[in-house]
This record gives structure tokens, C-alpha cells and sequence, in this order.
């Protein structure tokens, strides 16, 4: 039987356990340069007995930005600060992926220079607030990509790839989830285009598909994940008919399927029939973010690499609470409580109102 102390090999590199950090969007970095610092440097280090680090999203351009303090990888001062990151996570035998998050709609100018305007895949404005430095603001109807947009806004993953890779990253993880950019493409209530990157299913996974694929042939299939999070509605994202979900992220899944990657990361929603069908379809490693809402992912989702369900299990909160969580997971404990008021992006992130999916 595999267990989670099992090694596993994710594309081409070992890892000592099946035991994954998931990406936690912190706000830390220098809020000027957008650059990791000294500090995210000793928390990634703290956490490296994961069997692999995935960090928090990284915006691939300047107006990929959506929140406060989060750091870029599209500068060469980016990379140079991220590089200390990763020397010290290495140090210390960690393996690191850098998770690029472009936030699309999700986002206000007052975080973007020279009078920039977050973009979508069409201009509809998402419901509620995002914090800026000014403090709450209501979104802003986003600017619609046009095909040179996008066109730009692929080079810009593949260029950040390959930052990634130069800053001494092990890989990358593309976040096709939460209400971000690849999602709203993917989502019928955010992607009203009528050319060939909207309308059908087979029309709106275009967009993350073509961004895998420029990444893959910037640094390899074996160094690129995709983190997807099928009917999720965080971030005013309406994926409600359980058909159109299924054909939606079939579709998806086979088109990466032929890329080669390392890893899918599932942040599963209640519908564990597409979970394990999603896992059927798969050819390479699965990792799995268990949906237990209202709980944060405790000791118990390692059962779900014993029965096969995922060969990797990934912890948000628990890994905050606990850097050396695999070890107090082989000890059966003890384990320290998260504390819910410096969590944020972790475990199930907007799965509150999840709809149940059949079908």
C-alpha cells in the first residue's frame, strides 16, 4: 500500500514524501518592486520537508497584479530576490514550484501603474471588494482582452516561466483556479466571447491550454503543473450546470493530458464522482487539495493516497500552523491550531456555496 512517506517521482524529480504545501497568497513582498524578501526566504526554508513547496501566486506581468505586497516574476530584480528563496529552500532539501497567478478581473488600478485597468476575457464586473493600499474598493469593470492581448498575455506566462526557472525554481505551477484569469476564460458567466476563445467548452479551455503549452515549450512539460478548481464560485464565478462542468474540465484535463506535465492539482469542490473521474483521465501524477469545508485539510486526507484516490495530498492552514508538518503528521501529532485570522487562500478557499455537481 503507497502511503504519504512513500517517495514519488513528479516529473523526472524525486521527492522524499507525498506531502505538499498548497499555495497560500501571503502579502509579503515589497509592495515598490513587487520582490520576495528576506523574510518569505525564512518561510518557504521553515516549510521545506514538503515533499514539495508550491508558493504563493506570482504575477507573470505587472497588471497580472490583484492584491497588495504579492511578488512578480517579471523583472530581473524579481528574479535575483527569488533566487535567495530558493537557494534557501534547497538548503535545507526542499523542492520549490513558483505558482504563476495572473488575477485577471480581480484586482483595481490603484495596484497597477501608468493608469493601467485589470483585463478579462470580456468586460464584466465581478461583484463585492478587493483591499487595496487605500483600502476596500469595489471592483472595476475589467478592459477585454483582444487577440493581441492575449496573444501577449501567453508570452507573458511562458516569460515568467522561464524567470522561474532562472531564479532556481523546480518548476512551475500554472493557477487555472479560484476566479482568476485562466478561470474566468474557462467560466460561462466571465467568458462572453463570441470568437474562437469563448462560447462552447471546447472553445473557452482554449485559453489555458495554449498558456500550458508556451509554458511547456519554455521549460518542459516535466517542470509545469496546473491547478484547477472545478465549479469554485470564489471570486463572482457562476459554474452551476453540472454538464457544462464536466465537458468543461474533460475537455481541459485532455487537452494538458497530451503536454506532458508533472502534476494536476484538484482543489476538489463535493462532487467526488468528477474527482475520480478527473483522476481516471490523468496520466501523470494527481495531487489533491480534499474538499473539507468547513474543516481545513487535516490528518485524515492521507487516506486518500492509501486508496488510491491522489498520489500527492496538498495542506494550506496546517502547513501555516506547523512548518514541519510532515513529521508531526508521521508522529501522529502534535499539532498546533490554525490561527483563522492570518490565514488567507488556502484550504477550499470560496467553497462555502459550492453547488453539489452531478452528473
Amino acid at each position: 500500500m503507497t502511503t504519504a512517506f512513500d517517495p514519488i517521482d513528479l516529473g523526472g524529480k524525486a521527492l522524499a514524501n507525498r506531502i505538499a504545501m498548497a499555495p497560500m497568497t501571503r502579502s509579503r513582498a515589497d509592495a515598490s518592486t513587487a520582490t520576495a524578501t528576506e523574510l518569505m526566504a525564512t518561510y518557504y526554508a521553515q516549510r521545506a520537508s514538503a515533499g514539495l513547496i508550491i508558493t504563493e501566486g506570482i504575477q507573470p506581468s505587472v497588471v497580472g497584479q490583484g492584491y497588495t505586497n504579492t511578488p512578480g516574476l517579471h523583472s530581473a530584480a524579481q528574479v535575483d530576490a527569488w533566487r535567495k528563496v530558493t537557494d534557501a529552500v534547497h538548503a535545507r532539501g526542499g523542492t520549490i514550484f513558483a505558482q504563476l497567478m495572473h488575477t485577471g478581473r480581480i484586482g483595481h488600478p490603484s495596484l497597477l501603474p501608468d493608469g493601467l485597468t485589470p483585463v478579462a476575457p470580456s468586460a464584466v464586473t465581478p461583484a463585492g471588494q478587493v483591499f487595496t493600499y487605500e483600502g476596500p474598493q469595489d471592483y472595476v469593470t475589467p478592459e477585454e482582452l483582444d487577440g493581441d492581448d492575449i496573444t501577449r498575455t501567453i508570452a507573458d506566462y511562458a516569460d515568467a516561466a522561464r524567470n522561474a526557472i532562472a531564479a532556481g525554481f523546480d518548476g512551475v505551477e500554472i493557477h487555472g483556479a479560484n476566479g482568476y484569469l485562466i478561470h474566468q476564460f474557462l467560466a460561462p458567466n466571465t467568458n462572453l466571447r463570441t470568437d474562437n476563445w469563448g462560447g462552447g467548452a471546447a472553445d473557452r479551455v482554449r485559453f489555458g491550454i495554449a498558456v500550458a503549452t508556451a509554458v511547456t515549450e519554455a521549460i518542459g512539460g516535466h517542470r509545469t503543473g496546473f491547478r484547477i478548481s472545478p465549479g469554485n464560485p470564489y471570486n463572482d464565478i457562476a459554474e452551476t450546470d453540472p454538464a457544462d462542468v464536466l465537458e468543461t474540465y474533460t475537455a481541459l484535463t485532455a487537452g494538458l493530458a497530451r503536454l506532458d506535465l508533472a502534476y494536476l492539482h484538484l482543489l476538489e469542490g463535493p462532487d467526488r464522482d468528477l474527482t475520480a473521474r478527473l483522476r481516471k483521465d490523468w496520466p501523470a501524477a494527481f495531487v489533491l487539495n480534499p474538499f473539507t469545508h468547513p474543516e481545513t485539510t487535516g490528518p485524515d486526507a492521507l487516506a486518500r493516497i492509501e486508496d488510491g484516490t491522489a498520489d500527492m495530498i496538498t495542506f494550506g492552514a496546517m502547513f501555516l500552523a506547523n512548518p514541519d508538518l510532515p513529521a508531526r503528521l508521521a508522529a501522529g501529532g502534535p499539532y498546533n491550531t490554525p490561527d483563522a485570522a492570518t490565514f488567507y487562500g488556502g484550504d477550499h478557499r470560496g467553497y462555502t456555496d459550492y453547488p453539489t455537481l452531478t452528473g
